[in-house]
């Protein structure tokens, strides 16, 4: 339309020829995005099958103080991820602060000192090697708690090493891990397809070890989750997908009832486990997030995939590439050069509805070991299922785009990249 094509270029001063170039590149995606809502639909439907089969009623959105007994909103949350997840029991919880918290959660309640961590996928992202103890040296981490750890590397292809799983196995292994999303890495994030692929070699190799998955990113991209296909626990943050840009906090473990028990203990204290925790009035937030939720993960993904094909054809490397299977909502651009990354996020920045007047730079911030530059402009802070970008100032300069409330919104940010980065002679357009 050439009414929103003089917007730009009234409000923003955007150069025809850059929209031209990302329209032409949208359009030629329209069999991937015909695909992309075929997996929306269905997950659609799948949760609000769950929320029929659990009865969910206008009076569960009420909510007790205190201790927080006899919440029955809470426990109807808990049971809606439950069905959703094909899993046995599931754990909902605002005072689950981050996605690394609630796979710290499911990490400590089951490992023992002598217990054996085996990461099948590499290594994890950057705020779980504290976590774990491979970096740093925390007195609290599992390493410095008594528990052996060791990973598995991944093939040259970035596939995960299947025939090695049985190699690594010990006899005192308890758990494996399995990352789903890119994180801070230069591979693709793994299809559920895959991830069950080595599940089911860990399980013939030692069939009561335990498998947990770090599904950060990853829901409502594919029409399964990881939790069909043998998985034991998983968990993952309420303000990425499946908060749907709405809840304000929380995280989830969902798994079987014996271990989504031990989190639900560890989280408040043995003897309390589930039956307290307040919601603070966010049963509403945290259900109509989920509900939206599929929708918003299509439209995060179409962006993603624009934001791949442009760069693509600009001469830059994505992960995934365009025509790769896609299994979270994380597009990696390998930038080369620094102040092409900077520039990139004090774009995305710009583009922001909120905090759209500050110039993000890079920082050390907790738990990473290079300076991260972040770009948010977001309604919930640090809500990565909305528009942001970061990366950490390392060579070759990757910068992890993700998220987005709106294909739209999406696509007005990137015509703001390219134009920026052509202004500044870093691209040619």
């Amino acid at each position: 339309m050439k009414e929103y094509k003089s917007l730009f270029k009234n409000l923003y001063n955007i150069d025809e020829n850059v929209t031209y170039f990302v329209n032409i590149c949208e359009k030629s995606l329209q069999d991937r995005f015909d695909e992309l809502s075929d997996i929306s639909q269905y997950n659609q439907v799948k949760i609000l099958k769950a929320m029929q089969d659990e009865k969910l009623q206008a009076t569960d959105f009420n909510w007790t103080t205190g201790y927080g007994y006899g919440d029955v909103g809470r426990d109807k949350v808990e049971a809606i991820y439950a069905n959703i997840f094909k899993t046995e029991d599931a754990l909902v919880r605002t005072n689950i602060v981050s996605g690394t918290h609630a796979i710290s959660l499911a990490l400590r309640s089951i490992l023992r000192s002598g217990d054996h961590l085996l990461s099948i996928t590499s290594t994890p992202y950057d705020t779980l090697q504290k976590v774990i103890g491979i970096r740093g040296n925390d007195p609290d981490s599992l390493i410095n708690s008594g528990i052996e750890y060791s990973e598995i590397p991944l093939l040259a292809d970035n596939s995960i090493n299947i025939d090695e799983i049985k190699n690594n196995i010990r006899d005192n292994t308890k758990l494996a891990i399995l990352q789903r999303s890119t994180g801070y890495s230069n591979r693709r994030a793994f299809t559920v397809s895959e991830l069950a692929e080595a599940v089911s070699e860990i399980k013939k190799v030692k069939s009561d070890l335990l498998v947990f998955v770090d599904n950060c990113y990853g829901e409502f991209t594919e029409i399964t989750e990881p939790t069909e296909y043998g998985v034991d626990i998983m968990a993952g943050s309420l303000i990425k997908n499946p908060g749907g840009g709405i809840a304000y906090t929380g995280g989830y473990v969902v798994g079987k009832k014996e271990l989504v028990d031990r989190a639900a203990s560890f989280l408040t204290a043995p003897g309390i486990g589930k039956e307290c925790g307040l919601t603070f009035g966010m049963t509403r937030q945290i259900l109509q997030g989920l509900f939206m939720a599929p929708k918003i993960v299509e439209d995060a993904i179409k962006g993603a995939m624009l934001f791949s094909k442009c760069f693509e054809k600009l001469g830059f490397r994505t992960i995934p590439a365009t025509d790769d299977p896609r299994s979270d909502i994380v597009t990696a651009i390998e930038l080369k050069k620094p102040e092409i990354l900077e520039e990139f996020c004090k774009s995305i920045q710009f583009s922001s509805p909120v905090d759209s007047i500050f110039t993000p730079m890079p920082w050390d911030m907790p738990g990473y070991e290079d300076k991260v530059i972040m770009a948010a402009g977001d309604f919930i802070e640090g809500s990565s299922i909305e528009l942001s970008a970061d990366g950490p100032m390392r060579e070759p300069y990757y910068v992890y785009f993700q998220g987005g409330l709106s294909f739209y919104h999406i696509k007005f940010a990137l015509v703001n990249v390219l134009n920026n980065l052509n202004e500044k002679n870093l691209i040619n357009i």
